[in-house]
């Protein structure tokens, strides 16, 4: 990518109405534009930092035998009457509308009832049992205030997973194993050390559900966090009894702030049987579904990395979601031999599959080629002068000092 045909570029400032930070550096840095509150559009380097988020969740959901498939944002009110959540006074939050004809419809604000009457025509056996299904799909809701950037929106990109299952055990046993798949998520992203398991509210289903918080002082949730046992108790359920429950004590408890960026549920038969999602057993006797459900928002994620790895310059991207791994920056652009080392490296590290972003501009000066490079937050930066001869400049995004080496020296160590 070049970035004098790159669409999105940096701005010196964020739009007054934003007040939070990654909303602030990410339209900054041309990652995303506003189209209204709670609703934005990812521009090229967003939309590579948002599909690599995607493509970390996609191979740990798949890992644990999950298949993807792609359900309609339009909902047929039916799925939804059939459990109590097509009225607003159950839902609060619907986006609802109404086709020539005059049918109603919704905008999906989450997928258990379309999805379990899917699976009605799916499932018939116990052979057929467990199976688990994901997408990534886009969520509406109605939020009254939409705020904190990417945090919280009225339109949004979700993973949801499914699980469908025979029995209690079962169930237990693959919440287990999502549990997992999400530090590993976590991990991969980049905010591991930050994000927290952490006990909520079952509501109805069970006795509680299970929260991924990311401590961060921007964050909206209060929870209750034992650094000694990396678990935590969100507000809304801290009692003496939960404390109790949990082995906790409420001297090791850390009060802190922090931002929910997954969520996982064991729902049981509350969607199923509404929806006619029954399978016949090995006696013959006809059984309900066993149901749990499994949330990430890859923008929130996104927005959330944002809010906990940036500096005084800007954002500072884990490598692996980073949009690309090289800001490759070319200074002297009236000189021919500079000009041709730096088209020549650039050609060669896209070559090597090396993701680089190439500052070729010629209106624009050093200092503001620098200062876009760390607004933008690539993990390094190269930079090609008459003064660097033969070798380049290069500098980590995390670290003050650059080196300069050969070419071939930071491609065998990139």
């Amino acid at each position: 990518m070049r970035y004098s045909t790159l669409i999105g570029k940096t701005k010196k400032d964020a739009p007054k109405d934003e007040n939070s930070l990654n909303a602030q550096l990410l339209i900054r840095g041309g990652f995303i534009h506003k189209e209204m509150a709670g609703v934005y559009a990812f521009l090229p380097l967003g939309l590579r930092v948002l599909n690599k988020i995607v493509g970390i969740i996609r191979e740990e959901m798949v890992e644990l035998g999950a298949q993807e498939l792609f359900m309609t944002a339009l909902q047929n009110p039916e799925p939804w009457q059939n459990t109590g959540r097509w009225d607003d006074e159950a839902v609060d939050i619907w986006f609802k509308t109404k086709f020539k004809n005059g049918t109603e419809a919704g905008l999906a604000p989450t997928h258990e009832e379309p999805l379990a009457d899917l699976m009605s025509k799916q499932i018939s056996s116990y052979k057929d049992l467990p199976t688990y299904a994901f997408q990534f799909q886009t969520k509406f809701r109605n939020e009254l205030r939409s705020r904190s950037g990417l945090i919280r929106l009225r339109e949004f990109l979700m993973k949801d997973l499914y699980s469908f299952t025979r029995t209690q055990e079962e169930l237990d046993a693959f919440y287990e194993k999502a549990s997992d798949a999400y530090v590993k998520i976590f991990d991969r992203i980049g905010i591991g050390e930050k994000t927290v398991l952490t006990f909520a509210s079952g509501g109805s289903f069970s006795k509680y559900s299970h929260e991924f918080q990311t401590i961060c002082p921007a964050g909206e949730d209060t929870i209750y966090y034992s650094p000694e046992k990396k678990i935590a108790i969100n507000r809304e359920v801290y009692t003496d009894e939960v404390i109790a429950d949990l082995g906790l004590k409420k001297e090791e408890l850390q009060e802190v702030s922090a931002i929910e960026v997954g969520n996982i549920f064991k729902q049981g038969t509350k969607f199923s049987i509404p929806n006619g999602l029954n399978y016949i057993d090995a006696d013959g006797s006809k059984k309900p579904v066993i149901m749990g459900a499994y949330g990430i928002g890859p923008g929130r994620v996104m927005g959330t990395v944002v809010e906990l790895l940036n500096d005084e310059r800007g954002i500072v991207w884990p490598e692996s979601i980073a949009p690309f791994k090289v800001q490759l920056i070319l200074l002297n652009t009236e000189n021919a031999e500079v000009k041709a080392r730096a088209e020549s490296l650039y050609k060669e590290l896209n070559d090597k599959d090396i993701e680089v972003l190439f500052d070729e501009r010629e209106n624009a000066t050093a200092g503001e080629k620098f200062s876009d490079a760390d607004l933008i937050g690539c993990p390094y930066r190269i930079v090609i002068s008459a003064k660097t001869g033969d070798k380049i400049e290069v500098k980590k995004r995390t670290e003050k000092e650059s080196k300069l080496m050969t070419p071939s020296e930071f491609i065998a160590n990139c």
